[in-house]
Parts: structure tokens; C-alpha cells; sequence
């Protein structure tokens, strides 16, 4: 299925360092107590490593107890290059938490319908870190963690439904959210970002159709080392379903597609 916006480089940028995080998110992800000139965010420390052969399919919960997966064989990709398989592909209701995706990371991890992430954290994100995938009525709930190294996107939505992600943290970024600017099937998402530490370099926090009716609501965003304000909070698009590209249809916020006031975003 065709994305939007897809580069195709798979060089990794060197991360960026960064201020402290607000202390409700450095309390929940797990962030040192640093002073505002520290780097910004501490991933968690694996307890143990898996390699990853084929895609680990998830019914039910599944909890990882903060083990490191990675891809091995067919699922060792980390570039950029389209149609590749995720380490895990989450079933309709499905929850996996307390999990951490190494490099190669392939294509993350897919939701084919409603899904919990908890606490999951990619280290070095493939194609995108998740991609999700189900109907209109699809809830997909990321709640903790955090991603970084993202030459491209973190969050893919290709499907239908809502998006909530809270007390997320993302650095050494392009895109953190996409909802599908050119897939064959489109829809109207609605996604919502709350309690988000975002780290510099980035380019876009998200990107929305504004011909299908999406809508992004941006609340608590700390956006750490962006002195310039160079990272576009809310980036809007004409989408279309015959995998061209996608024209961009102007940014910031507007009351009806990209929803956040200058209040929202705060900027250390």
C-alpha cells in the first residue's frame, strides 16, 4: 500500500541532544531528573534480546517485560523501502506492552484493527515504527514509550478510526504522524497527541488530509532544542487515492483540521 511522503535514504541522522522533559512525562516514561541542559530523554535498558526471523503475530496481551526484538533473516531491513513486514502484527483488540524493538527494525509493528501499545519503545525505526490499519470505527491507543532515529514516520495510519497517543516521547525525526496522503482506500482519521516530549531534529509532528476531514489535536507538546521552530506542529495536505503525490494545503492551526493554540505547544 503506498505512503505518503516516503524517503527513500536510508542513512540515519546522529541524534540530537536536548533539555529535560516536564516532569509528568519524565515521571511516567521514565526520564532522568536532569538539568535543563542534559539530554533529554533515558530509552530503558533491555533485559534481554530476541531476534526476530518472521513477524510475531499478537492476540490478546502480550507483555514483552522489556525485552529487546529485532529483525533477523527476511525482517532484517532498516531502510526505507516499502512493503516490508513488521516484527509483530497486532490482531483487532490486541495490547503489547513493556516492549523494546531494536535495529533492524523492519516495518515496526501493524495494527489490523483496534490496538494498545504500551510502553513500547523503538530504538532505531525501519520503514515506520507502527502502521495502523483498521476500520472506521478502529481505536488505536499509544500510551508511554518512545521512538527515535525515524529517517521517515513513526506513526502510519492507513486505515480508518482514531489515534490517541499520550506521554510519548520522539526524537531524531522527519514525520511523528502521517494519515495516508496517496493509499488506495481513504478516510477520514482523527488522531490526538497529549502529553508528547519531542526532541530536535524533526520536520513535522503531523500531516493530515484536509479533503478526507481529518482532524489533529495537539495538547502538552514540549518540544525540546528547536530554537528556530523549524518543526511544523500541524502539517495539511490535499490526499488522494491514486498514489500520487500529495500537494501540501497550507499549515498551523485552524480551528477544524489542525486543533491546538500557541498555548499547547511549549518550547525549552
Amino acid at each position: 500500500m503506498a505512503h505518503a511522503h516516503t524517503n527513500k535514504k536510508s542513512r540515519r541522522r546522529t541524534l540530537a541532544g536536548g533539555a529535560s522533559a516536564l516532569a509528568l512525562t519524565a515521571g511516567f516514561l521514565g526520564f532522568s531528573s536532569l538539568a535543563p541542559t542534559a539530554s533529554a530523554a533515558t530509552w530503558p535498558t533491555p533485559t534481554g534480546s530476541q531476534a526476530v526471523p518472521a513477524t510475531i503475530p499478537v492476540s490478546g496481551v502480550k507483555d514483552g517485560g522489556y525485552k529487546k526484538y529485532y529483525g533477523s533473516g527476511e525482517l532484517a531491513g532498516d531502510g526505507q523501502e516499502e512493503g516490508q513486514d513488521p516484527i509483530f502484527e497486532l490482531a483487532d483488540g490486541a495490547t503489547l506492552k513493556n516492549v523494546i524493538i531494536g535495529a533492524p527494525g523492519a516495518d515496526g509493528i501493524h495494527c489490523k484493527g483496534s490496538c494498545t501499545l504500551q510502553n513500547v519503545w523503538w530504538e532505531d525505526v525501519g520503514e515506520d515504527a507502527a502502521t495502523f490499519k483498521g476500520g472506521n470505527s478502529a481505536v488505536y491507543t499509544v500510551y508511554g514509550g518512545g521512538a527515535k532515529k525515524a529517517a521517515d514516520k513513526v506513526f502510519q495510519h492507513n486505515g480508518g478510526g482514531k489515534l490517541v497517543v499520550s506521554k510519548f516521547a520522539v526524537q531524531d525525526f522527519k514525520t511523528l504522524y502521517r494519515s495516508c496522503g496517496n493509499c488506495s482506500s481513504q478516510y477520514k482519521r482523527t488522531s490526538i497527541f497529549d502529553s508528547v516530549e519531542v526532541t530536535y531534529p524533526g520536520s513535522r509532528l503531523v500531516g493530515i488530509n484536509t479533503n478526507y476531514g481529518d482532524t489533529a489535536a495537539l495538547r502538552n507538546i514540549t518540544i525540546v532544542g528547536d530554537a528556530g521552530r523549524k518543526i511544523v506542529p500541524c502539517q495539511k495536505y490535499i490526499g488522494n487515492n491514486t498514489g500520487a503525490e500529495p500537494k501540501t494545503n497550507g499549515s498551523g492551526p485552524d480551528g477544524t483540521h489542525c486543533n491546538y493554540t500557541a498555548s499547547d505547544i511549549v518550547y525549552r
